[in-house]
């Protein structure tokens, strides 16, 4: 799906390759005519909708992902067939009566659907069917959804979709876009030697039309189709659509998503959002730079050229080498933390990779969700080893807990947040709702994979020694001096999560528009980029604080550390608050519930993953300057 033929879309070669070949599920499907056609050329064209607005027909087949993230596709009534065009053929007639209940609760959906911009996503040979109009510096955008109507207010102001049509002036009133110009796209393979025809774009245009009977339509002009917001009279809405196709070669079919990815202008703002994380980066490298080769190397170098009773009259980090490594408090749950940042760690970077590789595109939906969750489960000896590794390192002895929080600890809080979401969905009746057999599905692949696996890294991880510290730790505690306000835990945590954090803002916007606003996100070369910013940046602040809290002689870095980088998925929920009050307009308190319930498990997610980086920083930056320091 990736090319070099347009500028924005240059920026995605740098970082991921493309070449020509299939990705599994993604193979082109062939199109000709009626009658023109054999076994591998099809004559129908499916148009597959989402589930927000079904007609209740043939489902196809569904991922793992697609069922996770809500994706629930059907099929359509709309009908139609490789190059045979369609003039404003009538699908269906919706008649909603003045005195029906359930007619009144329809048409007060209908308009909340209208008031607060709900679209319909529709698919055509596993690609949305967009729609593509002019923005700001004459470019044109191409939205993979288009909205089922538009309002204009008591006040005379027309609201997101009402602007394109100055015939949409009537106040307090909604009007519903029920007519469809689709125009199909496709590249012959007559001239390249293949027969039949592939699909390269599928554009439409929405328009809002009054029909009066069914069996005569004509969607040549006429007056739009209005719903009054005061639902004083039986109301009849005919919906209609029309078809049409265009040969164009010059189009390949390997890069049929260009028009939309390109068109995005998201470009810039991306360029910008990796040249500041790396000037944070250049900041913190010079810092760490500067402590390692010339206050770290002059230390170490005056250290070992005294003698011990000298170097007891000294101060700084060198005086704690007795109490650095003493375990810390709460020992189990921090290595059950570990194992399970790591876990999440090698799942981030695999998905990410594959994903920058072009394995998990948006053509292929709901794969990166299926990826995501297929590693997790198998990942589960890593996680084990490293708390059970660590929590040998720490002195435990109760390997049995040890192991038996390995993997109930997070999967608990999720499953238990996850369940909550889903009653929640199931109680409104929301076709997002996951299937119970689903869930049993899920169930079943913790407990018969993801368990065992936990056992077996769990097993080799006691079965290894505890890790050998560089020098011994003292009987006795060391009193830890009075420290300033900079040095004390609590301005440390809070001050390390900020440029972490300002390394992945613009990104993380992007991300929960993609979540959220139905936006499609695309940029994992970009993404892949800021994973690893990110990853050094928390590795630098989380070892810069280390050494200022070392050299103030407190020797409590094992949770500290973690926490410091960690805090940054406190900045995290603080802008997904942010968001939820500037961008979105959600109503009602179980949607309220459903954003905040999935931003906690994004954010716990998030914390593991960051608290985990910046602990193994700490931890092999500890071990490299006490290893150096000779010590009788």
């Amino acid at each position: 799906m990736c090319s070099v033929k347009h500028r924005n879309a240059i920026v995605l070669s740098y970082f991921c390759s493309c070449s020509a070949f299939y990705l599994p599920g993604l193979a082109p499907v062939s199109f000709c005519e009626d009658g023109k056609g054999g076994e591998d050329c099809q004559t129908v064209i499916q148009l597959f909708v989402n589930l927000a607005f079904r007609f209740s027909l043939i489902r196809p087949s569904e991922n793992l992902g697609q069922v996770l993230f809500g994706e629930r596709i059907e099929s359509s009534p709309y009908k139609v067939s490789f190059k045979q065009d369609v003039k404003c053929q009538a699908v269906c007639t919706k008649s909603y009566k003045k005195g029906n209940q359930e007619d009144v609760t329809k048409l007060d959906f209908l308009k909340m659907g209208m008031q607060l911009n709900y679209q319909h996503h529709w698919i055509i040979d596993n690609m949305p069917v967009t729609w593509c109009y002019d923005v700001e510096d004459g470019q044109k955008y191409c939205n993979p959804g288009f909205p089922i109507g538009c309002l204009v207010t008591s006040d005379g102001r027309a609201k997101d979709a009402c602007v394109i049509n100055s015939e949409f002036n009537k106040k307090n009133t909604f009007y519903v876009f029920n007519h469809v110009d689709i125009k199909i796209t496709y590249h012959s393979g007559a001239s390249e030697g293949w027969r039949g025809a592939r699909l390269v774009a599928a554009t439409l245009e929405p328009k809002s039309i009054k029909h009066t009977d069914e069996k005569k339509t004509s969607c040549e002009g006429g007056t739009p189709m209005e719903v009054p917001g005061e639902f004083n009279e039986d109301l009849s809405i005919i919906y209609t659509y029309s078809v049409t196709f265009e040969e164009n070669n010059s189009i390949k079919w390997a890069s049929r998503w260009d028009y939309i990815l390109v068109s995005m202008p998201h470009t810039n703002i991306q360029w910008f959002s990796i040249m500041n994380s790396l000037v944070i980066v250049l900041f913190l490298s010079g810092m760490v730079a500067m402590i390692m080769l010339r206050t770290l190397h002059k230390d170490i170098a005056r250290y070992n050229q005294v003698d011990q009773e000298d170097a007891q009259e000294e101060s700084g980090w060198k005086q704690v080498h007795g109490d650095v490594f003493r375990p810390p408090r709460k020992g189990m749950l921090l290595s059950v933390f570990l194992g399970q940042g790591t876990q999440i760690f090698i799942m981030t970077f695999i998905t990410l990779f594959l994903a920058c590789l072009g394995f998990l595109s948006p053509a292929n939906r709901g794969a990166l969700m299926t990826c995501a969750v297929v590693l997790w489960v198998l990942l589960g000896t890593p996680a084990g080893y490293v708390s059970a590794r660590l929590y040998k390192t720490f002195g435990g002895e109760k390997w049995k807990t040890n192991v038996l929080f390995s993997f109930i600890c997070l999967i608990f809080v999720l499953h238990f947040y996850f369940f909550l979401m889903n009653l929640i969905l199931w109680v409104e009746g929301s076709s997002a709702a996951i299937p119970f057999g689903t869930l049993v599905a899920i169930l079943a692949l913790w407990f018969g994979i993801s368990v065992p696996l936990t056992f077996v890294g769990a097993y080799f991880g006691f079965k290894k020694p505890a890790i050998e510290q560089p020098v011994r730790t003292n009987q006795i505690p060391r009193q830890i001096p009075e420290q300033s306000f900079f040095t004390k835990p609590i301005p440390g945590i809070v001050m390390g999560g900020i440029l972490p954090f300002g390394c992945i803002f613009i990104q993380l916007f992007f991300i929960l528009n993609s979540i959220w606003s139905h936006q499609m996100y695309y940029m994992f070369g970009f993404l892949f980029l800021v994973f690893i910013i990110l990853l050094i940046t928390c590795s630098e602040a989380t070892v810069l604080l280390c050494y200022f809290h070392l050299c103030a002689e407190d020797y409590h870095w094992w949770w500290r550390s973690f926490l410091t980088s960690g805090f940054t998925a406190v900045y995290l929920f603080v802008y997904a608050v942010h968001y939820f009050f500037s961008k979105l307009q959600i109503i009602g308190a179980a949607s309220t519930i459903l954003y905040f319930g999935y931003t906690m498990i994004m954010v716990l997610i998030f914390f593991l993953f960051t608290g985990t980086i910046g602990f193994f920083a700490c931890f092999w930056f500890v071990n490299k300057i006490y290893s150096v320091v000779k010590v009788d």
